[in-house]
């Protein structure tokens, strides 16, 4: 089912933005060495969460550089799309709501697979767009699981991004033109509530999950506002592996250079929620006043969101604390499979 392009009555920014990735990298050749014989993973290292690391501090991390960047405080949302919550049962934005000092906010968590971040940044346009609310947060966050000796065990990582939304045109790093989804019922990847790890079907993850609802999301928006690809800067995709997105930009006539700043995952894999957002995050780091962004994330499940950004003068002053994404993921540790297991709990 298309969702029709939507296009809130009063104009969303971004007004501010923020990533955190762990400092540890786990290479894919030490999980390769043990389950796989010899050779390594489609990329090279992936991100691993600390001991003292889970969804909500990385969460708070990210929400707390965007809140800085944009300079607001009235915050009437913090929505929290996650699919890896540290409690079966209690809201994790009420944590990160409380860690930031905002207790006068709808708080709520979201979950559809890898895009509950993009899916909270929707909600939040509209609620902003009405005049519900002024302002509010929308995070992707995930601890990303993957079975031991699995194909996921090799992508599967840890990241947050956080966005500010608001009507306020003052500090806009970025005007939301518009958005849609695109939603089926396709079970290629899943996990029951008492499970450890997600299972998958790997036959249907590439064609009838990853690129049949990424590209009817984009065709669809670019079919109803009217834009060719030519007409981006930039496009990010959902990166699942550092093969797919590359292969959807292609078959829908987006270059190499267009997704090169977003593509993230050779270096630390898929971080689930927070795979495409974080690849926002890395585009507007490099982005300049006029661009024009696709932003198009994908939860197996199976859904895909897209959105038309357009870049704004707020870009050029993210404020004096702001550390680029970039030195955030060279500023890492190199840790063995060993300690990946017992940092992640894997072994019981």
């Amino acid at each position: 089912m298309i969702i029709p392009t939507m296009k809130s009555s009063t104009p969303v920014y971004i007004s501010g933005y923020g990533g955190y990735v762990p400092k540890l990298r786990l290479p894919t050749s030490d999980i390769a060495k043990l389950w796989k014989g010899s050779g390594s993973g489609p990329n090279k290292t992936k991100s691993v969460a600390n001991i003292d690391e889970d969804t909500t501090t990385m969460a708070v991390e990210s929400a707390r550089n965007a809140l800085s960047m944009s300079g607001l405080c009235d915050i009437g949302a913090i929505f929290v799309g996650t699919e890896s919550k540290p409690y079966a049962v209690k809201p994790t934005s009420t944590i990160v709501a409380q860690a930031l000092g905002v207790h006068k906010t709808l708080a709520a968590d979201f979950e559809f697979a890898c895009k509950a971040g993009t899916e909270a940044m929707q909600v939040i346009t509209g609620l902003v767009g009405s005049g519900m609310i002024s302002s509010g947060i929308a995070l992707g966050v995930d601890t990303a699981q993957g079975r031991p000796g699995d194909n996921l065990e090799y992508t599967a990582s840890s990241a947050a991004a956080a966005f500010v939304l608001t009507n306020n045109s003052k500090r806009s790093v970025a005007k939301i033109e518009a958005s849609t989804s695109y939603v089926t019922d396709t079970s290629d990847f899943w996990r029951r509530q008492t499970e450890s790890f997600p299972r998958h079907l790997s036959r249907f993850t590439g064609e009838p999950a990853y690129f049949h609802h990424v590209e009817s999301s984009v065709k669809q928006l670019l079919s109803e506002i009217n834009l060719k690809p030519s007409d981006f800067k930039y496009a990010v995709f959902h990166q699942p592996n550092p093969k797919f997105p590359i292969q959807v930009a292609k078959r829908l006539g987006f270059t190499t250079e267009q997704i090169q700043p977003g593509l993230l995952n050779p270096i630390i894999g898929n971080p689930y929620s927070a795979s495409s957002p974080l690849g926002l995050v890395s585009t507007f780091d490099v982005a300049k006043p006029g661009d024009r962004i696709l932003l198009t994330s994908f939860g197996s499940g199976a859904g895909s969101d897209s959105f038309s950004l357009l870049v704004e003068d707020g870009i050029l002053d993210k404020g004096p604390n702001y550390t680029p994404l970039t030195d955030i993921i060279n500023n890492n540790k190199e840790i063995d499979y060993a300690t990946y297991t017992k940092l992640r709990g894997i072994l019981k």
